[in-house]
C-alpha cells in the first residue's frame, strides 16, 4: 500500500475533502496505525476552527482512533507492542516526559501534551502515525465502532466519576445525555451510586431509565435544578457533561455538604458561581481532563465487564462532512464513527 486517503479540512472551517497521500513511516517510538474507526468528538472543532494556537493547514482531526498496528518505528517494539495488535487512541496522545507533571507521573496534564489533530495528523484517514506511549491496548469483545469513542468521551467519563468524591450508594448526578452524558449514565449506575439523570425536557426520562438511571430531573421543568435534588437529599458529585456553563451552575446548590462538581463540558463561558455557594458547605469545583492510555484500557475493560457501549452512528471515511455538520448541529445520536469504506 504506497498511499492512503485522509479527510482534512484546507482551511479553518473549511469543509472535509477527500485526499490521497503517501504512507508515512513511524519515527523511534511510534507506530503506524491502520484505522478502522474514529469518532467526531466536539472538540474537534477546535481544531477544524484554529481555535487553539499551533494548528496548520490542512487539517486532520480526530482523536477518537481504534485500529491495528501497522508498522513499528525503531524501538516501539521493545515496549511489548506487535504488528496486528488491536489499539486505540484517544485524547492522550503522547507526553514529552520530561515536564514537571510528566516528573511526578500525571502524564493527562502534560504541559506539551500530544493531542491528535493538533500535535499530529489525527484519525480521520485510513492510517495514523502515533507514539507508543498513547496506545491503549483493545479487549478482543470491543468493537472498534466501540473502541474509539471510549478512548475520549468514555475516559472522560468514567474517570471523572472514578476519581470524584462519589462511593458506592452516594446521591451523584450527570448533567446532559449527550455524546459524554449517556456514557456518564451507564458508568455510574455500574459504579454503585444512586444516579440522577438531569437533561432538557420531560420527554428525556424515558431514555434516562433505559440507560439506568434512578431518577430524572428535568432542568426545563418550573422547580428548578438544584431545588430538585435537594429534595433527593443532595449530590454528593454532580458530573457536568453539558457544554453550557448556565446549566453547569445552576447545580452547585443541589450539592450536599462537601459536595463536588467535575466540570468536563467544555464552554468558553464563565461559571456563574459565587464563594459564599462554596463555603459554608465546604463545596468543591474542579476542572478534568480526559485519561492516559492505561485509563483507556481501564475504561474499555469496564465496560466490557458491564456490558457499557456507546450509541453510534457509522458512516464511511468519504461522508466525513456531512458526519461533522451533523454532530456539530446536535444531530448525532450519540457519537458520528468514521469507518472503513
Amino acid at each position: 500500500m504506497s498511499s492512503y486517503r485522509v479527510a482534512q479540512v484546507p482551511a479553518a472551517n473549511g469543509t472535509f475533502e477527500v485526499v490521497e497521500r503517501e504512507v508515512p513511516r513511524p519515527g523511534p517510538g511510534h507506530a503506524r496505525i491502520a484505522v478502522e474507526a474514529c469518532g467526531v468528538c466536539h472538540s474537534d472543532a477546535l481544531f477544524v476552527s484554529a481555535a487553539v494556537p499551533g494548528i496548520t493547514f490542512p487539517e486532520v482531526p480526530g482523536h477518537e482512533i481504534a485500529g491495528r498496528i501497522a508498522e513499528l518505528g525503531e524501538g516501539a517494539g521493545e515496549r511489548g507492542w506487535q504488528v496486528g495488535d488491536r489499539v486505540a487512541v484517544g485524547w492522550f496522545g503522547g507526553s514529552c516526559g520530561h515536564c514537571r507533571a510528566c516528573r511526578e507521573g500525571d502524564f493527562i496534564v502534560c504541559e506539551s501534551l500530544k493531542v491528535p489533530g493538533w500535535a499530529y495528523d489525527g484519525g480521520f484517514g485510513e492510517q495514523v502515525i502515533a507514539p507508543v506511549d498513547a496506545l491503549a491496548r483493545i479487549p478482543d469483545a470491543l468493537a472498534a465502532s466501540d473502541a474509539g469513542p471510549l478512548a475520549c468521551a468514555g475516559v472522560t467519563t468514567f474517570n471523572g466519576l472514578r476519581r470524584s468524591a462519589g462511593r458506592p450508594g452516594d446521591l451523584v448526578a450527570v448533567l446532559g445525555l449527550g455524546g459524554l452524558g449517556h456514557l456518564g449514565v451507564q458508568y455510574a449506575v455500574a459504579m454503585g451510586f444512586e444516579t440522577v439523570a438531569i437533561a432538557r425536557g420531560p420527554q428525556k426520562a424515558e431514555f434516562a431509565e433505559q440507560l439506568g438511571a434512578h431518577h430524572y430531573v428535568d432542568s426545563t421543568a418550573a422547580t428548578p435544578v438544584a431545588e430538585a435534588l435537594r429534595s433527593l437529599g443532595g449530590a454528593r458529585v454532580v458530573l457536568g457533561t453539558a457544554g453550557n456553563s448556565e446549566a453547569i451552575s445552576a447545580t452547585v446548590d443541589g450539592l450536599t455538604h462537601r459536595g463536588e462538581l467535575v466540570v468536563i463540558g467544555a464552554d468558553i463561558a464563565p461559571l456563574d458561581i459565587n464563594p459564599n455557594q462554596l463555603l459554608m458547605a465546604a463545596r468543591v469545583v474542579r476542572g478534568h481532563p480526559s485519561g492516559t492510555s492505561q485509563d483507556v484500557e481501564d475504561t474499555m475493560a469496564f465496560s466490557v465487564l458491564h456490558g457499557i457501549r456507546p450509541m453510534t452512528e457509522k458512516v464511511p471515511l468519504t461522508e466525513a462532512d456531512a458526519a461533522y455538520r451533523k454532530m456539530m448541529a446536535g444531530g448525532a445520536r450519540f457519537r458520528m464513527v468514521l469507518t472503513e469504506g
